[in-house]
């Protein structure tokens, strides 16, 4: 067994020239943090949580500090992260100024008896335990809302419901940049998490897959672990992450995984935009998706330093 590892992915659609140095530099940075955890004996659990908190915290991702805005110029977050030895699992909605969404996903599956916790609620749990707040506004996301509303604005493209339609067409409209990790610890425990402020131009209260355990995050000691990227609502419909987990229950190593269930969403999503990374029991690692690019990084104890890339498996095929 190859432990321990850990797999961190940036977002998957189409990352700009502008952004590509920085993304690759941001997935390094996110992977080393987490996989020093790891490497001092810590738990997959503080791994990802610090992998995810350290992409939350880089404005080049669209989490945290940098995430998108709605179509009224608002912010709402999201995150989730989910302790594969216990099944326990902790998940956020609708957050407006929380610099770290991630690590108020972990409160409310530490400290409270929920799950998904929204909105006030969720950011009165965060003044209770002194979170840090920040505004997570960037002048990046807004030039990105600035151009795709004008686009929208000249009746050049259609929108909702069409969503994957418009982004597999023109996907350099939205920055589908989920961020997320999963990781294998040397006591044999997975977890994953995921964090995400949306698309851009979304419609105000919307939720994404990213906060939805099974959807965006897995983790389960008796299959693996599994964070998606991409149009959440794919992912949703699809249970996109358990749907790979349980391909690792069945057998499967995780770049199987990660491959079979990008094939579904080409067969039965007609190809929106979707990617994923993977984590198996075995600690071997797994990431596809059918996008024009995934930012994604992993690091084992046989790597010095992170390994990185801006594609893994592109699938096209549907079986």
């Amino acid at each position: 067994m190859q432990k321990p590892v850990i797999v961190v992915h940036g977002g998957a659609g189409m990352w700009r020239t502008e952004r590509k140095s920085a993304g690759l530099a941001g997935v390094s940075a996110a992977a080393l943090a987490g996989f020093d955890i790891l490497r001092a004996g810590g738990s997959a659990l503080d791994a990802v949580e610090s992998a995810v908190v350290t992409m939350e915290n880089n404005e080049v991702f669209n989490a945290g500090h940098g995430s998108a805005l709605t179509i009224d110029k608002r912010i709402e977050m999201e995150a989730s992260i989910m302790d594969g030895k216990t099944l326990n699992a902790g998940a956020v909605g609708l957050l407006k100024n929380i610099k770290n969404p991630t690590r108020l996903a972990r409160i409310i599956m530490e400290t409270t008896d929920h799950i998904f916790i929204i909105g006030a609620g969720a950011e009165k749990l965060a003044e209770l335990f002194k979170l840090e707040i920040a505004n997570p506004f960037t002048e990046l996301r807004m030039r990105y809302w600035t151009e795709t509303k004008e686009k929208l604005m000249r009746g050049e493209h259609d929108y909702l419901p069409k969503l994957h339609t418009l982004v597999t067409s023109n996907p350099q409209l939205f920055d589908l940049g989920t961020v997320g990790a999963v990781a294998l610890d040397k006591d044999e425990n997975v977890a994953a998490a995921t964090s995400t402020g949306g698309f851009s131009l979304k419609f105000p209260g919307r939720i994404g897959d990213s906060a939805i355990i099974g959807c965006g995050t897995y983790a389960d000691n008796e299959a693996g672990a599994s964070s998606t990227t991409g149009i959440g609502e794919i992912a949703v419909k699809l249970v996109l992450s358990k749907n790979a987990c349980d391909s690792m229950r069945s057998g499967k190593t995780a770049q199987e995984a990660a491959e079979s269930s990008i094939k579904l969403v080409n067969r039965r999503m007609s190809g929106g935009s979707m990617g994923l990374i993977t984590l198996d029991m075995a600690g071997r690692i797994g990431a596809a998706h059918n996008s024009q690019n995934l930012c994604w990084a992993y690091m084992t104890t046989k790597s010095r330093h992170p390994k990185t890339a801006l594609a893994a498996r592109i699938v096209k095929e549907t079986a």
